[in-house]
């Protein structure tokens, strides 16, 4: 592995750990799909028991560190200025059905400023991780955002809403996972992102994962935590999509 941070390994370290207990969990999903009380009780278990050890890893060493989560919300402890921000399960809709697409996202704040940022994508193996100034990865290979300029070839990636309003406009995917796009945007399979209205743990460590791979995204410092209109891209499309976003 390339040379990484003490904070980074211990996220991955943490993640590791988590991965298993979701692949374990969703593995068990196809079962529950004909159980009378139903798969749901189980995600919300799995969600909790995930952000449960996330936690707990990360609070061995950096014991001061705060954090703000899906399931939890904001934990203060000594160091207010410092965020551990966490979505133990972001895709849990497609957890929930049986489709292997979610991940695992981590970030860390300083000042806030995320420094750090980690999606880990449990079923296909993959880790995407950016540190400040040193480059964005996928499983210790370098990624770099796309380079296309031309609308027509480029592929965006939003929510149903945003589907809903561009479609006939732009070339659109819905896949469910907000931190699997932003990884993808970094790596060049998406061209842009874009999402109204969306929590800061779905998105915190795609942002630096994007920029560091030579990407643009918009001041989501801006926003309320959970209320971010997030705008990401490759540096060629992006102000030309935030630009069709904004006269709609």
């Amino acid at each position: 592995m390339n040379s990484i941070s003490p904070n980074l390994n211990l996220m991955i370290k943490a993640c590791e750990k988590a991965s298993k207990v979701i692949n374990r969990d969703f593995g068990e999903i196809e079962n529950l799909q004909v159980a009378k009380k139903g798969p749901k009780d189980f995600v919300t278990k799995t969600d909790k028991r995930v952000e449960k050890i996330l936690i707990d890893e990360l609070s061995k060493t950096k014991k001061n560190y705060s954090f703000i989560t899906e399931e939890t919300g904001t934990l203060l402890n000594k160091n207010k200025d410092i965020f551990w921000i966490i979505d133990p399960i972001d895709g849990t809709t497609n957890f929930l059905h049986g489709i292997p697409h979610f991940a695992i996202s981590v970030a860390l704040q300083i000042n806030k400023e995320i420094v750090i940022g980690l999606i880990v994508d449990p079923i296909k193996n993959e880790i995407f991780y950016a540190e400040k100034n040193n480059g964005s990865f996928i499983n210790n290979s370098r990624i770099r955002v796309s380079n296309k300029s031309n609308f027509d070839e480029c592929l965006f990636s939003s929510n149903s809403d945003g589907v809903k309003k561009l479609h006939p406009k732009l070339n659109l995917r819905n896949t469910g996972c907000a931190a699997l796009d932003l990884a993808y945007v970094g790596c060049g399979r998406f061209d842009g992102y874009f999402h109204d209205k969306i929590n800061l743990w779905d998105v915190a460590a795609g942002k630096i994962i994007i920029e560091e791979a030579g990407g643009k995204v918009n001041n989501i410092n801006n926003f309320k935590i959970d209320k971010i209109d997030i705008r990401a891209g490759n540096p060629n499309i992006y102000e030309k999509m935030v630009k069709k976003l904004d006269n709609f």
